[in-house]
């Protein structure tokens, strides 16, 4: 499957005490490749929010390989699983700017009915649009 590249740095504020990035962050910088991977093919939280589609995460892996620290430029490469059906699924790899590896990671999202909150299957214009 197609990947993104969604590149950025380390903030202060993403730090503990020792300068590394706590672990609770991971799961923001999972949504900023996921984010962009989906804008990437012409598709918005905003516009599956505007047509009565939540997407909200079910499953979140992390596998933590080497620390990061504040201000290291990170890489969040984001790849889709397989092909949605009721549920979207990727895997993420985020790396340094030396190109190594600090951790793992995979989120799986539901695709909902806003108003029903119902499980729907992935609308066919987000299948055309990731095809």
């Amino acid at each position: 499957m197609p990947k993104h590249i969604t590149k950025f740095r380390v903030r202060y504020s993403e730090t503990d005490q020792m300068g590394v990035v706590y672990h609770g962050n991971y799961a923001q910088f999972f949504e900023m490749g996921r984010t962009e991977w989906l804008r990437s093919k012409g598709i918005t939280y905003k516009s599956m929010e505007e047509s009565g589609i939540m997407l909200p995460v079910i499953s979140l892996n992390c596998t933590f390989k080497k620390s990061s620290y504040y201000d290291e430029t990170l890489t969040v490469i984001t790849s889709l699983k397989n092909i949605p059906t009721v549920k979207i699924e990727f895997d993420y790899e985020i790396r340094n700017q030396k190109n190594e590896l600090i951790c793992l990671g995979n989120t799986i999202l539901a695709f909902i009915n806003s108003e029903t909150k119902k499980p729907i299957r992935c609308p066919e214009y987000i299948l055309k649009k990731i095809k």
